[in-house]
């Protein structure tokens, strides 16, 4: 037993080396928050992962024994621990470990004093309620609500919280009769470490077909060098051949060089000139 987790009692050791056990195990090592999932979500989510991931409670302190215990680079995770941490244990790539735990979440409507993860705009228009006092929950909140053809209207689109504010209680219950649900709830991956480095969610949350689009430009761009380059490969050798016999047959037209394979566009070219000519004496 190593040094950092010797002195726990015996079922704390069992957790920690659990943990030590599947990080060895398995290529990546996640660190996951399940703040505020619902249980019965929880389930859906370990029913969804099974076979590809493992998903392990516990806690954040066995975890810092357990990364302590390991050394080298993936003790550089506990920067990462924050919130209800939790673990997952896949041979997924961590770029496809990330695209799985985004399709787990769901959009729910916010609690007091959780954070807006980005500007909340009520846009103006009708509602289903009736008049009554919700007129007034809404004008409480800076939502300009009125009364209109026996319904409950917004008179105007208004940001309510802006990124990064917390909801009060009164906002958080007026947001949630209008059914807004500004909050993504699931798996949300705090850090991932795969063949010794730390990947975060920045590095790992790429647009497929960005990425796909920007392979495609890079590639018709390279080609386009090549044969502008004249520098031949097995893909550009025949449009670099067809572009120089197109240069050739051009520069033999302009220089009129008697060739037969130009004779009849030299032709061609004289007559139409002849014509031009014609029509500006006549």
């Amino acid at each position: 037993m190593a040094i950092y987790s010797r002195h726990l009692p015996a079922w704390k050791q069992e957790e920690v080396a659990e943990i030590k056990r599947c990080a060895g195990e398995y290529a990546v090592f996640g660190l996951v928050d399940v703040y505020g999932i619902p249980a019965t979500q929880m389930q859906q989510i370990r029913r969804n992962l099974r076979g590809r991931a493992v998903l392990k409670m516990t806690r954040n302190t066995f975890i810092e024994h357990a990364l302590n215990d390991l050394g080298g680079p993936i003790q550089g995770m506990k920067d990462h621990i924050s919130g209800q941490s939790a673990l997952i244990f896949t041979d997924e790539n961590p770029f496809r470990l990330f695209k799985v735990l985004e399709t787990t979440k769901t959009k729910m409507t916010a609690k007091p004093g959780e954070t807006a993860p980005e500007d909340i705009v009520i846009q103006k228009g009708p509602t289903s309620f009736r008049p009554g006092p919700i007129v007034a929950e809404l004008q409480q909140v800076g939502i300009p609500a009125a009364i209109e053809g026996g319904k409950v209207r917004i008179r105007e689109t208004k940001t309510i919280v802006r990124k990064g504010e917390t909801f009060s209680r009164k906002v958080a219950d007026a947001l949630a009769k209008l059914d807004v649900r500004p909050m993504d709830v699931g798996l949300i991956l705090q850090a991932a470490f795969y063949r010794d480095a730390i990947l975060t969610p920045d590095l790992l949350a790429i647009d497929e077909q960005a990425y796909y689009n920007n392979i495609m430009l890079a590639a018709q761009q390279a080609f386009n060098l090549s044969v502008n380059a004249a520098f031949p490969t097995g893909i550009t050798i025949e449009p670099i051949i067809a572009k120089a016999f197109r240069e050739a047959k051009g520069l033999a037209v302009d220089a009129g060089i008697y060739e037969k394979d130009v004779m009849d566009e030299i032709i061609a070219r004289a007559y139409r000139e002849a014509s031009a000519l014609k029509g500006i004496v006549e």
